[in-house]
This record gives C-alpha cells, structure tokens and sequence, in this order.
C-alpha cells in the first residue's frame, strides 16, 4: 500500500500527509497575496483605460465606475482577509517556516512583481517608453562585456569578479550613444510615440506632440564641404533618451549587482535554466525591473503634462451624456440631464 502511494505522489505516512496539507493551505494562501497584488497594481494601470473602453449600456457603465471608486477598498480587504487567513493557519512547531514563506511571497510581490508592473504600465504609454529603455539595458549589457573582454584589467565591484571598469565605461559611452540615436529613429513611428487610451486592439493614430516633432538645425560653416547634410533633424524626445541612457549606464546595473549577491547568498549560478546558458528569465530581467521603474516614474514625472486637459474634462461629459441618452430615450433625457 505504500508503494503504490508513493507512486500516485500521495503522502505514506499521517505525519507527511498533515504536512502536506499545511503546506497546500500555505500555498493557497500566498496565491491569495499574489491576486490581490495583481488587482490593487494593474487595477490602478487599468482604471481609466476600463472607463474609457465601455461604451455599451448605462448599467455596465455603472458598475465599472462603482468598481475603479472602490477598488482600493476591495484589494485592502482581500488583503486583510490573507493576512487573517494567514495567522488561523499558524502552526505549532511550523512558525519559522511559515512566517519565512510570509516573508519570501512579500519581498517577490515588491521586488519582483511590483517592478515589473511598470513595464506594463510604459507599454500603455506609448511602446516607444518600453521599448528604448529595454533596448538600452540590452545594449549595455552587450557592450560591457565586449569592452571588458578586450579591454578590460581593473575589476569594477566584487560581487561580480568579472565586471571591469573598462567595460563599465565603454557601456556607459556606447549607450548614451545608442540612447540619442535610438530615440531619433523610433521617435519616428505613430505606433510606438501613441499612448494606449482605452483597452482597444485598433491601430493607433494620435497628434506625435511636440517631443516627436523635429526641429531642424543648420550645421556651422566649419563642417567640411563634402560632409552630405547641410541640416541634421533632431527631436525633443532625445535629449530626454539621454538621461534614460545614463540611469541604463550607471544605475541599472545595481540591478544585476543585486541579483548576484542574492545568488551568492543562497549559492546558486542561477534563478533557473529556462534559457540554456543564461540562467532563467530572472536573470535577464534584473537591470530591466530597475529600468522599467525609473522609465514610468521619469515620463509621469517630466514627459507628461501635470494638468487635466479640458479636451479630457469634455471627452468625459460627452460620453456620459451618451450612454445616458441611449438609456433614457433620446434628447429628452439629455436635456434632463443637462438640467
């Protein structure tokens, strides 16, 4: 009989068996934190976007108004329920252990989850605002090793013995580089430069605004004859891509420095083996979190017009003059609604 438990992965024994079960309720439970993670942060990301995609019944229209008010009480209270769920749950014997799962699926919500929540965020933004920076990160990876490898002799940090200075500086020039030029080419593209509005799959058309409008600069009289342009085109958005390009070059890669002594700590190589050589998606996605965050904070923060437009104001009117016109029977009920 217990030969053939072990082979359905069944718990032999009472006392593996109740482990089992505790360790079930244990999971369970951190699934539970990792829902209302999701809900609290992409509800925020996705709030107006839901407003704007409903356009079918007042009823409907209703309920997600209703939903995007009390979002942060719903995701407090999912929380609050865990978290009671959590000391019911509790263990004689089993305290360590399960106050370090509490521990674990909280620094990963934060770390690691939370993080990446921006990438998402920039992508509704506009795919330029993910784009360049992850390619920077990319490039900046590329470019410290192949500077470190053939110019690299002093060693940068300890943490990773093969990280050099010379690589470091190499990365940071070339990505800088890369940074001006990158912004100019995609800068380019309405799919890229337009933000996501709604939850739509449409192909996007917006006014670029003035950051992806090109201003033309004549070049001095020094410029040599036979150089072809009498005129370079440069757009706003790339001196903005330069300090993307320094945080990619000097900051993000505390990220990567991060990662390692976690993995030192716990002596593994890697966090997985999804990518054969390369570790797991983790680990291609240290300096990219670090990336992601400052990208979302920096477009909020300088990009983004810090005022409610009254196109917007009106845009919202209009639609709720609409949906209750389609209910309510016509121009009469507009009018009552205006009234």
């Amino acid at each position: 009989m217990h030969k053939d438990n072990n082979n359905t992965g069944a718990p032999s024994t009472p006392t593996a068996r109740l482990r089992h079960r505790k360790r079930s309720s244990e999971v369970r439970c951190s699934k539970h934190f990792f829902f209302t993670a999701m809900l609290f942060v992409y509800g925020r990301i996705l709030n107006q976007r839901l407003y704007n995609t409903v356009t079918s019944g007042k009823s409907l229209y209703q309920l997600v108004i209703s939903l995007i008010k009390y979002h942060m009480v719903i995701c407090y209270s999912l929380y609050i329920a865990g978290f009671m769920w959590f000391i019911l749950t509790l263990k004689k014997k089993m305290y360590k252990y399960q106050f370090g799962q509490y521990a674990w699926t909280h620094m990963i919500l934060i770390v690691v989850f939370t993080q990446s929540s921006f990438t998402v965020a920039n992508i509704f933004e506009g795919i330029f605002w993910f784009l360049l920076p992850a390619t920077l990160i990319v490039i900046n990876d590329i470019f410290a090793y192949i500077c470190g490898f053939f110019f690299g002799k002093t060693p940068l940090i300890k943490l990773s013995p093969k990280k050099t200075w010379e690589g470091f500086i190499g990365a940071s020039i070339t990505t800088m580089i890369s940074a001006f030029v990158l912004a100019n080419i995609m800068g380019r593209f309405q799919w890229q430069t337009c933000p996501r509005k709604d939850l739509s799959t449409g192909w996007l058309q917006c006014d670029p605004g003035p950051l992806f409008k090109p201003e033309y600069f004549t070049l001095p009289g020094w410029i040599p004859q036979w150089f072809p342009w009498k005129e370079i085109s440069i757009l706003p958005v790339q001196w903005h891509a330069l300090c993307l390009g320094l945080f990619a070059s000097i900051i993000a890669p505390f990220g990567g420095f991060f990662a390692s002594g976690f993995k030192r700590a716990f002596k593994v190589k890697d966090f997985g083996d999804s990518i054969p050589g390369h570790g797991g998606i983790t680990d291609r996605m240290d300096c990219q979190m670090v990336m992601a965050v400052f990208a979302y904070i920096y477009h909020q923060s300088f990009v983004v017009p810090q005022s409610v437009s009254v196109d917007m104001l009106m845009e919202q009117r209009n639609r709720q003059l609409l949906l209750f016109y389609q209910d309510e029977g016509g121009a009469d009920g507009v009018l009552r609604q205006l009234s």
